[in-house]
């Protein structure tokens, strides 16, 4: 299928690491122009190189996106490089483990800052933009704002603002024909993940008994078929889907536990 993506403007941010970097290359193996906003300017370089070898193109600004006006100045960045913007991913974000026991308050917020506050300040800078080409947002989640997990309330409370804020800049957007939709991570196995897993006692142990529960084919969901989703979000093809949170997650969030082996 013909995504019509070639020469969209799409910004990502932490489009660099894990499923960020799979949307940054899909987009980019569709003609598109990942612009990737992150802190790690070497994992930036590394994959705008990637990329561009593979034939490609991508540009980047380095902000830390907990730094509101560092966000503006990177909008500010791709607006001066290519003069319009078609796309937005608010991706990056980090499961920090602030929990009720164990976290402050002082901490709860930060963690906030980390994984919703500038999902907020990156779309409102974006905005102007976005209303001339009819754009499309795409807010990344986690299963953990329908699930719970335990531990980990900051990141809990940030993913399910980050649901609610699909739903509402849907409704507020209507006027200018700008799609809002939100995708569901359960269980990926991203460098992030990896490095989760290997907290426990027994890595290879837990991860075996996470994949059992995942309904479709006992596997986990690769970084590509998320970004394969994303890609179709931002494409005309969906030109009729807004404020829709899309489950990609091999039924892991949804489907009875009882049909698993």
């Amino acid at each position: 299928m013909e995504l019509n993506l070639k020469d969209k403007v799409i910004l990502v941010t932490g489009g660099s690491k894990g499923i960020g970097n799979a949307i940054s290359h899909i987009l980019a193996n569709e003609g598109a122009i990942p612009f990737i906003i992150s802190r790690n300017k070497k994992s930036i370089l590394e994959t705008v190189e990637e990329i561009k070898k593979q034939g490609g193109k991508c540009s980047y600004a380095v902000a830390e996106l907990t730094d509101p006006e560092q966000c503006r100045a990177s909008v500010k960045e791709v607006i001066s490089q290519f003069g319009t913007l078609h796309g937005l991913v608010n991706n990056a974000g980090v499961n920090d483990s602030i929990g009720l026991e164990n976290g402050s308050d002082d901490d709860f917020i930060l963690s906030l800052k980390r994984n919703v506050v500038h999902f907020f300040t990156m779309t409102r800078a974006c905005l102007p933009y976005l209303k001339n080409n009819k754009g499309a947002i795409i807010n990344i989640g986690s299963k953990v704002s329908i699930t719970g997990q335990g531990g980990t309330s900051a990141y809990a409370a940030a993913c399910g603002g980050r649901n609610a804020l699909t739903r509402e800049w849907a409704v507020e957007l209507l006027p200018y024909s700008i799609r809002v939709n939100g995708i569901i991570v359960a269980e990926s196995y991203t460098p992030l993940y990896k490095k989760w897993i290997n907290t426990f006692p027994n890595p290879k142990q837990k991860l075996n008994e996470i994949v059992k529960k995942i309904p479709l084919e006992n596997r986990m969901t690769t970084p590509e078929e998320i970004a394969n989703t994303v890609a179709f979000l931002l494409s005309d093809k969906s030109s009729h889907t807004t404020g829709e949170l899309f489950f990609i997650d091999g039924g892991y969030t949804h489907l009875d536990r009882a049909i698993t082996k």
